[in-house]
This record gives structure tokens, sequence and C-alpha cells, in this order.
């Protein structure tokens, strides 16, 4: 199982929002360079990286930020917010990412997965974030009418390989992993399934290997030193993979 350290930025910052609220923002760092090295130093060979501007405006705000980070850090990398087209695609896959997620595009634009699929193939991760059973979409913002069981089973449909879940009301609140989601989703779909939202102990990554979850993000559990980086990856993952 990967272990996926996060750095969510807004205006070049690293930061963590409480359940997607943009109101709950916490600051943790004004140098993602360093966030980004801190983690590689601990063992890290994959990022998570979120543009918070790109995914609710739908732009890439925060593009010079991420490529200070590949830079600087040298560290694999998946990229989500604010990827609405094939031409934001290409610049990230030309960035080096090893995935690059789509959100609310995938569920506004009918035919963007597809037509992102035919062209870029393993590349492209889906982003599946889930408020009340249905598909969250803008940065969380917005929750769409779309079944999040339903819309999985459309991705996996079409070809997607990766999916990317979050319980939104797990997320930043450490409140502990919706194991009962992942197992359903592990049960359901012959995909790689990453787990993002909540995860707080160690134990809870054990669990979530054995539950066959392909990796895990972790976000406010490092950030406020609930799980040692270095502990995890040599705990749940032997190595980075």
């Amino acid at each position: 199982m990967v272990i996926f350290p996060a750095i969510d930025l807004y205006e070049g910052k690293v930061v963590r929002l409480l359940q997607g609220d943009y109101s709950r923002m916490t600051v943790y760092s004004d140098d993602p360079v360093t966030t980004a090295l801190s983690f590689a130093s601990a063992g890290a060979q994959h990022l998570h990286i979120v543009d918070l501007e790109g995914a609710r405006d739908g732009n890439t705000a925060n593009y010079k930020s991420v490529e200070g980070i590949v830079n600087g850090s040298g560290l694999k990398f998946q990229i989500g917010g604010g990827v609405r087209d094939i031409r934001v695609i290409e610049k990230y896959a030309h960035m080096g990412a090893e995935r690059v997620i789509l959100g609310t595009a995938a569920i506004t634009r009918p035919g963007f997965i597809k037509e992102s699929v035919r062209a870029y193939g393993d590349l492209i991760a889906i982003g599946v974030d889930i408020k009340d059973d249905r598909v969250a979409i803008k940065g969380w913002t917005e929750t769409s009418d779309r079944d999040a069981f339903e819309f999985c089973r459309e991705l996996v449909d079409v070809g997607v390989k990766t999916i990317i879940c979050t319980n939104i009301s797990k997320d930043g609140a450490l409140a502990g992993a919706d194991t009962d989601l992942y197992r359903a989703l592990t049960a359901e779909f012959a995909v790689n399934i990453i787990a993002s939202g909540g995860v707080t102990t160690i134990n809870e990554l054990i669990t979530l290997r054995s539950l066959g979850v392909f990796g895990v993000i972790l976000g406010n559990a490092l950030y406020r030193g609930r799980i040692n980086l270095k502990e995890a990856i040599e705990l749940v993952s032997g190595h980075s993979e």
C-alpha cells in the first residue's frame, strides 16, 4: 500500500480545510517545497497535491507552486484541483505527474472522462468526494444529484483504473477513516482505490491495507503529529512503492 502525504495549496501556501470548508482553513506553511522535502526525508516517494483554488474556481491558480514542489523535491506526485479540460491534463502530464485527478468536470461535462481515458489511459484518476451518499463538486462547495456508488460503477465501465474516494464528513476532522466505505468499494470494484479523509492512527492504515486499498492519503494526521510518516511507511508499506 502506498502512503501519499498531502499538500493542499491555497495562495501558494500549505493549508488544510476542515470538512472541505474554505472558511475553516488552517495554514501550516508558507513554503510547500520545504514541506515536501520533510516528507521525502521521512521516506515518502509520492505526494498527493491539490490546488484548492483550482478545485473551487476551475483554474490552475497554484500551477507555479506545484511546479516548484515537483522540481524542488523530486518526488512522484498525483495532482488534482481545477482539472477541467484536456489542456490541463497535458500540462501536468508534461510536468511528470503519475496521476492527474478529475473531479468536478467528471460530473459536469459528460464525455470528458471517456475523452481523457482514451487520450491518457492510466494517468487519469477520478476523485469521488462523497457527502450524504452523493458526489460533491466544485471544491466540495456543491453536492450533485449523482449517487456515489453508481458513479463509481460508471467510471469502471469506461476504463478508469484509479478512484480516490473521500468521505467529506471525515476529512480534516481526525475522526477516523470510514472503513466501511472502503470495504464496500474494494469488494465492489476491481480498480485501485485510494482512501482519503479522517485517517488518524497506524492501526487504521493496517486495517485499510488488509481491505486491499491501494493507497492512503494522509493530511491532518501528519500535520498535527498524530501519525509519524516514517513509521507509517515502514509498518504499512515495508517500503515506499
